[in-house]
């Protein structure tokens, strides 16, 4: 069933757990997050990067990804994640999507504030959810000794308090892409945030991340975990020799490629406590 990011992440007030948000690039990516949640009978979320969102056909794959949501026995969101205008949030918002993420982090904090407002005073017109961004969730070489590039706690219940935003995604450490180094998350801070807040609490760069940090920035907090570079990464490790092995590719490949990222949510899914939810 199609619902929207407010209603998915309710689960995670009567159970402590955390909802997964996967992004993917076609029907086989979603097809196979889905089958991880009705499996495991959890609620979850199926996203775009809004870098993708050019180089896609965007109403095409968002009529998949809310044909797949509508059908699913579980409750599954459509999220535009990381978008960076509100051109592609308009869009987003006309074709179905129930959750839009406006990425305003790195403009100055008061500006962040007052497109993220513009973009939540829309979304929620429509029933839409929206997200948030405040600090600075960088590449493989993020400068970890860099306290600017952290979420500020005094910021983000101000941040919170004035855009109204559903969910808060917040900077303690972890990166986009592969890490180069050892990840170093600042639990303190997280757990400072989560009191000062109501919204839900979202990791972003949660590949590369150990089990037991994933279940630690739940415990402090995490509402919402995002992956994706672990779908690609699985996909590319394993892709190349079942080619090798498979003379017909047609529909083969697109099987293939599905169940690996049903497998792969799945340990993910697990490790987030996603599971029996239902």
């Amino acid at each position: 069933m199609l619902v929207n990011l407010n209603q998915v992440l309710s689960y995670t007030k009567v159970r402590k757990f955390g909802v997964g948000m996967f992004n993917g690039l076609s029907a086989d990516f979603y097809e196979g997050l889905i089958d991880a949640a009705e499996q495991l009978r959890c609620p979850i979320i199926i996203g775009v990067a809004d870098r993708f969102v050019d180089r896609l056909d965007f109403e095409m794959i968002a009529e998949v990804m809310i044909f797949l949501a509508k059908r699913a026995s579980v409750p599954v969101c459509v999220h535009l994640d990381h978008a960076k205008s509100l051109k592609n949030i308009m869009r987003a918002i006309k074709a179905g999507f129930t959750s839009v993420m406006f990425d305003g982090s790195s403009l100055p904090f008061e500006e962040n504030i007052k497109r993220t407002r513009e973009v939540v005073e829309i979304a929620h017109s429509v029933g839409v959810s929206v997200e948030g961004e405040l600090g600075v969730v960088g590449r493989g070489d993020f400068d970890f000794k860099n306290p600017e590039f952290y979420t500020k706690p005094d910021e983000a219940e101000e941040f919170a308090q004035k855009t109204q935003v559903d969910a808060l995604a917040v900077s303690i450490g972890t990166v986009h892409g592969v890490y180069k180094g050892e990840p170093k998350l600042d639990f303190e801070r997280l757990s400072e945030i989560r009191k000062r807040v109501d919204c839900y609490l979202v990791l972003h760069g949660g590949s590369g991340l150990s089990d037991v940090d994933f279940k630690k920035c739940i415990e402090y907090g995490i509402n919402k975990v995002n992956i994706f570079t672990d779908l690609t990464l699985a996909i590319n490790a394993q892709l190349p020799e079942f080619v090798k092995q498979t003379e017909d590719l047609t529909p083969a490949i697109f099987e293939k490629i599905r169940e690996i990222v049903k497998l792969e949510a799945i340990k993910k899914l697990k490790i987030f406590g996603s599971y029996n939810i239902l």
